[in-house]
């Protein structure tokens, strides 16, 4: 079959988004009771049903609950009857919505709903992210999140990309807008504090937080039907740098890169960028990847640093980009999701509505 005879590919859209108020602890919910009220406030925004969704996905990870197989107790929030068609992903729930969004370029469904969640404030984040290593060589170091983060920090401020004062006002800035997001868990005169591991300070870091986020995808003239101005996915892709951080050159991120030149990030300029970067010296690398200049309106929410839900926070990135092209505030943005140690894994989607 020749390009010219090629289908053309299914227009799918981000037409709702919710998500919780994130906390420090909120140990008095179970994953599910956290998450119900974030399913039924974006069913609620469309009119939908859990009935009238052809393809559920979600994201989450067992290692954050502690136990197997946690992700079926969250199925309750959903409520699993009538029987649904149902999907989970060990990563965050922007990965989610990528295997969602593959469904529906299928056309096996019209709908679909996409949520993820992170309780982390039961046990260490710091350790638990440890087992993402590599489980010969450096996993049994215990190196943790927060130290391999610093040994990027560090590596940016000897090739002279940036300096502590510049990361200070990384922090200072997310903070500041985070102040008009209702859901962020800091905001506002946050104080860059002592040295977590040096360079990084307090201000530097995520917060620790529990959270969920849900989207829903439709297709076609049912994202229309759905929602007055759809937020159309143009491209989304994901890449991978290689396990061992040795190996790696910390400085720069080609895996953000090509995913973005295969989404289409690079054809025409972006008005917002929503990046998923969990410490200030993430963002650095990031905008040096995407080529993001000052003209570009970056983590307007406040993003990771104002709140960090593990395995919900990148999902939340689309949502908050899919959220500011349904009222207007932009009309092409991209948004971004990473897993793993110094941006390992990374997401890239691009959104646009409708011409005004």
């Amino acid at each position: 079959m020749t390009s010219e005879e090629a289908p053309a590919a299914r227009d799918i859209a981000v037409v709702a988004f919710a998500q919780t108020d994130h906390r420090r602890s909120t140990e008095e919910s179970s994953e599910a009771e956290m998450l119900m009220p974030v399913l039924h406030e974006v069913l609620d925004g469309t009119g939908l049903k859990t009935a009238d969704i052809g393809f559920t996905c979600s994201g989450s990870s067992d290692y954050l609950a502690g136990r197997a197989f946690s992700f079926t107790l969250a199925l309750d929030g959903v409520g699993a009857w009538p029987p649904i068609s149902e999907s989970h992903v060990e990563m965050d729930g922007a990965w989610a919505l990528y295997e969602a969004w593959t469904k529906l370029l299928s056309e096996d469904a019209d709908t679909a709903l996409v949520y993820s969640y992170g309780k982390c404030s039961p046990g260490s984040v710091r350790d638990v992210l440890t087992r993402q290593l590599d489980p010969y060589y450096v996993a049994p170091l215990w190196p943790d999140a927060v130290a391999l983060a610093a040994l990027q920090a560090q590596a940016l401020v000897d090739a002279g990309h940036t300096d502590e004062p510049a990361l200070a006002a990384v922090g200072a800035r997310s903070r500041a807008d985070a102040a008009a997001n209702p859901h962020a868990q800091l905001k506002g005169q946050v104080r860059q504090g002592e040295y977590v591991v040096r360079p990084l300070r307090t201000g530097d870091c995520p917060p620790v937080g529990d959270g969920a986020a849900a989207v829903i995808l439709a297709a076609g003239d049912r994202a229309r039907e759905l929602c007055a101005r759809p937020a159309w996915i143009r491209g989304i892709d994901h890449r991978i740098e290689a396990h061992g951080v040795g190996v790696r050159d910390l400085t720069d991120s080609p895996s953000t890169r090509l995913a973005a030149t295969k989404a289409g990030a690079f054809e025409r300029p972006v008005d917002t960028a929503e990046l998923h970067a969990p410490f200030s010296s993430q963002e650095v690398v990031l905008r040096k990847a995407l080529g993001l200049d000052d003209s570009v309106c970056v983590n307007p929410s406040g993003g990771a640093l104002a709140a960090n839900p593990v395995m919900a926070a990148g999902l939340i990135r689309i949502g908050e980009a899919a959220a500011r092209i349904h009222r207007g505030a932009s009309d092409r943005a991209l948004a971004h999701a990473t897993s793993g140690p110094c941006l390992q894994q990374n997401l890239v989607a691009v959104l646009e509505g409708d011409p005004r």
